[in-house]
C-alpha cells in the first residue's frame, strides 16, 4: 500500500496530493486521469482526511463507477463500503429519496423510463387539447429535458427560455405534465438532479447538512455536465470548497445533449484561487499522432489549453496519412484494402477502427466488408439495414414490387400516423383471413365498401392510392425516382423533420443514404434481393472485428489503427452544426477531430473525396478546413485527387425535392485514389469578382487561399469551393 503514490508520474502526483482547496486536473487524452481520480479517492482515505462516507465521487456511467470501485478497492487491499460513488442520476436519487416531501413525492417513488414519460406527456398533451399530430409529442418531450438539463422548474422557465410550440403553451403542458407526475409519485430521469438541486436551493438547512456530509467531492468527466450537475455541484461545495474536477476541455463534444464546455473554462472564476494542474503525459499514442491532434486544436480559442507529449517507449511513430481520393466509392475500397493488408500482417481487426461523423456514412463500409469477408461491428447502434427509419422505408419498397406482403403492410399501414386505431385492424384481419386476401386487398374492399369511416377510410383510401401512382412511377421514372417520390409523399420524412428529438436529423441522413444506395442496382427488385442477403449475413461470433463507430460514440476508446474517411467541408465539420451555433459548434466539431486523431496508439489515417454521392446526390467537395490546420511536419499526404472541371459530373438533376440527385458516375478503377494533382488554372480569379457556381449559381470572391475560393453567393449565402468550380460571370 505504501508504495501506491510512487506509481503516479509528477504531474499525477501533484494532481493526488493537493487535498486542500478547489483543484482543476486538466486530463488531456490517454494521460491516466482514472489513476488520478481512484489514487486520490484511496489517498484521502488512507491520510485519515475522510471516511467512506465522507468523500462524493460522480462519474458519467455505471462501469466508471465500477472501474473506480475496484480500483480503490486494489489499493487499499480491501474493499470499502459505504461509499458515495456513482452516477449523477444514482448519487441523485439516492439523496432525493431522503427528501422526497420537499417535492410532493413519496420515498417509494418510481422512476419513470424513456417510453413511460413519452405516454405520460401524451395524456397530458390530450388533456389540455393539443393536436398530437401537429405539435409531435417527441418535439415538446425534448423541450422539457432541455429545460430540466438548464434546472428550469415550469415557474423558473422565463419568456427568453420558453418555445413557440403548441401556440406557446409548452411552459403551461410542462407545469401540468409535472403536477401529473407527483401525482403518480412519479419522477423522470431529468427530475431526479432536478428536484435534488431545488430542494438544495430553497432548504439551506439540508444543504448545510449535506456539507457537514461530505468533506471532498471528486468529479469525472467534468466537460460533459450540463448546467443542472453544474449547479447541484456548486452548492455542495459553496462551503468547504474541496472539490476536485477532473476533465478535458478539448474533448467537450456533447452540446446535443445539454452539456456545457463553459462548465470547465470559468473553474477559476466559480472557485477563486482554485489550482489546475496538467496532465499532459500521453501514455496512448505516438509523438506523430499528438503532434497532429495538439496543432489542429490550437486553433480553437475556447480552451484551457495544454500540449501532450508522448510517454510511450516508441514514441516516435509513423506520421498521420491524409489520402485524398477521387469519391466516397474509392475512399471505401482503400480503406477495405488496407485493412486486409494489415490482416494478412498480422494486425488484429479488433484493433482497428472506422470513425466517421455521420452515422449514414457506416453503409458504404457495411457493403465493403461484406464482399470481401471482413468481420465488423456497429459499435452503439445497429447496422445500416437494421434501422428502424430503415426497415420502414424498405416495407414500403417492398409493398410497391409485392402488394401481397402483409408484413410490410402492417408495419407501415399506420407509419406517419392515419389513424389506423385497434378496432380498424380487426376489421382488416377479420376480413382477410375470411376471404383468403392480402391486408392490401382487404383495406381496398373495405374502402371501396364503406365499412371503413371517417378519417381512417380517407386516409386509408389516399395511401392507396398513392401506392398505384408510386408503382406506375418506377414503370416510368425507374426505382431511384420512385423511393424518393415515395418517401415524400408518404409523409415519412415529413414525420421525421417534425420530429425534434436529437436522433431526427441523423435518421432523415439515412434515409437520404438509402436513396443514395438504390443508384448501384438495376432494379428494385435486385436491391430488395441483396437486402435480404445482406440481412441474413449473420454477424461473425469471431471476436476479431473491425469497429464501425460514430466520433461521439469513440470517446473513451482507443485503438492501435484508426480510419477517418470523410473530411470535407460540410460534411466534417458538419454543416448543420456550425449553421445553428456559428463558431461555438466550429470549435466543438474541431474538438470531436481532436478526439477522434487521439484514439489512435499507433496509426491514424484521414481521407477526403473530392466527389462524394451524399444525400442521393453526387457533389463536389472541398477539403476539411481541419486537414489545412493539421501541421505539415506530422502528417504525410498522398493522393492528390483531381478535381478539374472535366472530370466533374455536369448532368442536370433527375428530379427535383429534398432527395434530388444526378445520374450515376461511371466507376473508377481500384487505385484511382492515387490521381495525377489538379492542373493549375489559366488565369486566377481576384477578390471582388464576380463568379458563377453550376449548384450554388452566381456570387462574389470574398477572399482567395491558394486554389481555395471563399464566396458569398446571392442565392445560398458564403460558400467556400475550389477555383476550378467556378467560371467569371
Amino acid at each position: 500500500m505504501s508504495g501506491y503514490l510512487d506509481r503516479l508520474n509528477a504531474e499525477q502526483r501533484a494532481a493526488v496530493e493537493a487535498l486542500d482547496g478547489p483543484l482543476l486536473v486538466l486530463a488531456g487524452a490517454g494521460t491516466g486521469k482514472t489513476r488520478v481520480l481512484t489514487t486520490r479517492f484511496a489517498h484521502i482515505l488512507m491520510s485519515g482526511r475522510a471516511g467512506p462516507g465522507q468523500v462524493l465521487s460522480v462519474t458519467f456511467t455505471n462501469k466508471a463507477a465500477r472501474e473506480m470501485r475496484e480500483r480503490i478497492a486494489a489499493i487499499l487491499g480491501r474493499p470499502v463500503e459505504g461509499l458515495w460513488l456513482g452516477t449523477f442520476h444514482a448519487l441523485a436519487a439516492r439523496i432525493l429519496r431522503r427528501h422526497a416531501a420537499q417535492v410532493g413525492l413519496e420515498p417509494n417513488f418510481s422512476i419513470l423510463d424513456t417510453d413511460d414519460q413519452l405516454r405520460l406527456l401524451k395524456q397530458v398533451m390530450q388533456a389540455e387539447s393539443i393536436d398530437a399530430k401537429r405539435w409531435l409529442p417527441q418535439g415538446l418531450m425534448g423541450i422539457i429535458q432541455r429545460w430540466k438539463d438548464r434546472g428550469l422548474t415550469p415557474d423558473r422557465v422565463t419568456a427568453a427560455e420558453d418555445t413557440d410550440f403548441a401556440g406557446g403553451r409548452a411552459r403551461d403542458i410542462y407545469a401540468a405534465y409535472q403536477d401529473r407526475l407527483r401525482t403518480l409519485n412519479a419522477a423522470d430521469f431529468g427530475d431526479l438532479l432536478l428536484h435534488v438541486t431545488e430542494i438544495m436551493r430553497n432548504q439551506p438547512e439540508i444543504l448545510a447538512q449535506y456539507h457537514r456530509m461530505f468533506r471532498y467531492i471528486l468529479v469525472d468527466e467534468y466537460q460533459d455536465t450540463n448546467l443542472v450537475q453544474y449547479l447541484w455541484l456548486r452548492l455542495l461545495a459553496q462551503s468547504h470548497q474541496n472539490i476536485c474536477c477532473v476533465g478535458d476541455d478539448d474533448q467537450s463534444i456533447y452540446s446535443w445533449r445539454g452539456a456545457e464546455v463553459e462548465n470547465i473554462l470559468r473553474f477559476e472564476k466559480d472557485f477563486p484561487g482554485a489550482r489546475i494542474v496538467r496532465l499532459e503525459a500521453n501514455y496512448r499514442s505516438t509523438e506523430q499522432i499528438l503532434g497532429a491532434a495538439s496543432g489542429l486544436i490550437a486553433h480553437n480559442e475556447g480552451r484551457l489549453g495544454k500540449t501532450l507529449r508522448s510517454g510511450r517507449n516508441d514514441a516516435r511513430g509513423d506520421k498521420v496519412e491524409v489520402i485524398a481520393l477521387w469519391d466516397s466509392e474509392e475512399e471505401a475500397r482503400m480503406i477495405g484494402s488496407r485493412i486486409e493488408a494489415l490482416r494478412q500482417d498480422g494486425h488484429r481487426l479488433s484493433e482497428i477502427a472506422i470513425l466517421v461523423r455521420a452515422g449514414f456514412q457506416t453503409r458504404a463500409f457495411e457493403e465493403r466488408f461484406i464482399t470481401l469477408g471482413i468481420p465488423y461491428r456497429i459499435v452503439g447502434g445497429l447496422r445500416f439495414y437494421e434501422r428502424a427509419e430503415i426497415r420502414d422505408a424498405i416495407a414500403y419498397l417492398r409493398l410497391i414490387v409485392q402488394p401481397a406482403d402483409d408484413l410490410a403492410f402492417e408495419r407501415i399501414v399506420n407509419l406517419p400516423r392515419r389513424g389506423v386505431g385497434d378496432a380498424a385492424m380487426r376489421s382488416l384481419y377479420a376480413y382477410s383471413r375470411s376471404q383468403g386476401v392480402p391486408l392490401m386487398l382487404a383495406t381496398e374492399r373495405l374502402v371501396a365498401s364503406g365499412e371503413l369511416r371517417g378519417r381512417v377510410r380517407e386516409n386509408l383510401a389516399e395511401l392507396l392510392q398513392n401506392f398505384m401512382g408510386w408503382r406506375e412511377l418506377l414503370q416510368r421514372e425507374g426505382h431511384v425516382v420512385t423511393a424518393a417520390t415515395m418517401l415524400d409523399e408518404s409523409g415519412y420524412t415529413a414525420m421525421w423533420k417534425a420530429d425534434k428529438s436529437p436522433e431526427a436529423p441523423g435518421r432523415l441522413d439515412n434515409l437520404k443514404e438509402l436513396v443514395r444506395a438504390l443508384a448501384d442496382f438495376e432494379t428494385l427488385s435486385g436491391f430488395l434481393e441483396h437486402i435480404a442477403l445482406v440481412m441474413e449475413n449473420e454477424e461473425s461470433t469471431d471476436a476479431d472485428r473491425v469497429s464501425l463507430m460514430t466520433l461521439h460514440g469513440a470517446k473513451g476508446l482507443e485503438f492501435d489503427t484508426v480510419f477517418l474517411p470523410g473530411w470535407e467541408e460540410g460534411l466534417f465539420p458538419s454543416q448543420r452544426s456550425m449553421e445553428e451555433t456559428g463558431l461555438k459548434g466550429l470549435e466543438e466539431e474541431r474538438r470531436l477531430a481532436y478526439v477522434g486523431i487521439t484514439r489512435a496508439r499507433l496509426r491514424a489515417v484521414i481521407s477526403h473525396a473530392a466527389n462524394r454521392r451524399i444525400y442521393a446526390n453526387w457533389q463536389s467537395n472541398v477539403p476539411s478546413r481541419f486537414i489545412e490546420e493539421l501541421p505539415a511536419e506530422h502528417i504525410s499526404q498522398t493522393g492528390a485527387a483531381r478535381a478539374d472541371r472535366q472530370q466533374r459530373l455536369t448532368t442536370p438533376p433527375i428530379f427535383s425535392g429534398a432527395f434530388a440527385l444526378t445520374a450515376a458516375r461511371p466507376r473508377l478503377a481500384p487505385g484511382a485514389w492515387e490521381q495525377a494533382s489538379r492542373p493549375p488554372r489559366a488565369e486566377s480569379i481576384p477578390v471582388g469578382a464576380r463568379v458563377f457556381h453550376q449548384k450554388f449559381g452566381y456570387g462574389t470572391v470574398m477572399a482567395v487561399d491558394d486554389n481555395r475560393l471563399d464566396i458569398a453567393f446571392e442565392q445560398s449565402g458564403e460558400k467556400r469551393v475550389l477555383d476550378t468550380f467556378v467560371e467569371r460571370a
